[in-house]
């Protein structure tokens, strides 16, 4: 019995969803820069750089380079911090010098949930507190810690009982910084709210939320995951906040396209999980050799092509193309934004007419009304203009 690829996919890959990539059977043979290339040969502007991850293009040639070299000297030792590995060391030591003073300890992780994981453990264990307080409409992963830190109950639902003592804040109140209290361990916060929209946080709040974190000693944890290394026009996005986190955690675009994350903290702060017990957070794969000298030729992608600054451009061109009678409101920081519409049923028949017309988008988790837009940092802004200008046509259709 004969079955086409597409039926294998649907067969032995497991599905998140009854119509993945809106029904479109897109088989992708190879990515470059900006370029999604199918076995067909029909290439796509991949729009939403895998989510932010591709933030400095597919395929990066430093970043190819450094995978090769590092993967014909060694793929893999044990990574609970025994081995002195001189990938982890050097990038640990590049990437803090571009961090304020306290974040200076880095623990490598696969991804970004497994640090929202860790920073839990971490509040807790350095606190000697249970309550952990995030906000609504916030997004951190979809494990069972990162899945109860969400502010969204429609994701949860299914899986409750989830953990306990966890509480949820209005994003922006400032009356509701009043519930952080000597009892709080931690309170999490993305400065630029991902999946709720690309909503930003106001600065007085931001301000005000970090004095009552020192006032109650709590820690303030930061999710850049998805904000992180350029994507906003800063490095980092709370640079543009002028505080420092407690706790960092990052990923996506930390690895050029491979899988790695890291939390960021003080020694001190870090020192917890060496006694009380011992082993206090450990992972399997977490500061793999290869993946971290991506990460290391990554950020110097990012710093010798300043792709800040090219942010900023990024941002510069949206705003200044994306002009139409349809769009209810635009939200650009940097090279994240969304577009929102009147409704859910017309933002859905807008992202299927792009994925069409060979421009990959999508939407938000939280807010359905909106279609994504993070296009890689690398990405030639005239050749980026010409996508957007096809997008106004599509508009057009509706």
């Amino acid at each position: 019995m004969y079955f086409s690829q597409r039926q294998l996919f649907l067969n032995h890959v497991a599905q998140t969803s009854k119509n993945p990539l809106m029904g479109f059977d897109i088989n992708i043979e190879k990515a470059y820069q900006s370029w999604l290339y199918d076995v067909s040969g029909k290439k796509y502007f991949d729009l939403i750089s895998g989510i932010s991850v591709s933030s400095i293009g597919h395929c990066h040639k430093k970043v190819v380079e450094a995978v090769d070299a590092q993967s014909k000297k060694f793929m893999h030792l044990m990574v609970y911090g025994e081995f002195n590995q001189a990938p982890q060391v050097n990038y640990a030591l590049e990437l803090t010098e571009k961090l304020t003073k306290n974040l200076n300890s880095v623990y490598y992780t696969t991804g970004g949930s497994e640090g929202i994981e860790l920073a839990m453990k971490l509040s807790k264990r350095a606190t000697g507190r249970s309550e952990i307080i995030g906000f609504k409409n916030s997004y951190h992963g979809s494990t069972q810690g990162a899945l109860s830190l969400m502010g969204n109950e429609m994701f949860k639902q299914a899986y409750r009982p989830l953990l306990p003592n966890i509480s949820h804040l209005t994003f922006n109140s400032i009356s509701d910084l009043n519930n952080i209290t000597s009892a709080t361990a931690a309170v999490f916060i993305e400065l630029i709210q991902g999946e709720a929209g690309v909503i930003a946080a106001d600065k007085e709040f931001v301000a005000l939320l970090r004095n009552k974190c020192d006032e109650t000693g709590c820690l303030l944890i930061v999710d850049e995951i998805q904000t992180g290394f350029a994507r906003t026009g800063s490095l980092f996005a709370f640079e543009q906040y002028n505080i420092s986190p407690d706790v960092l955690i990052i990923a996506k675009g930390m690895g050029g396209g491979l899988p790695i994350g890291a939390v960021i903290a003080s020694k001190k702060l870090m020192g917890c999980f060496t006694e009380n017990p011992i082993l206090g957070h450990i992972n399997t794969f977490g500061g793999n050799a290869v993946c971290v000298e991506a990460a290391r030729a990554t950020l110097k992608v990012i710093i010798d092509e300043n792709l800040t600054e090219k942010a900023k451009q990024i941002e510069v061109l949206i705003k200044k193309t994306l002009r139409h009678r349809i769009i209810k409101s635009l939200r650009v920081y940097g090279a994240i934004g969304a577009i929102d519409f009147e409704s859910e049923e017309l933002n859905f028949k807008i992202i299927s007419e792009c994925i069409k017309n060979e421009i990959i988008t999508d939407w938000f988790l939280f807010c359905s009304t909106a279609m994504r837009i993070a296009p890689p940092l690398t990405s030639n802004l005239t050749e980026l203009e010409v996508q957007l200008k096809k997008i106004l046509k599509i508009f057009d259709l509706f």
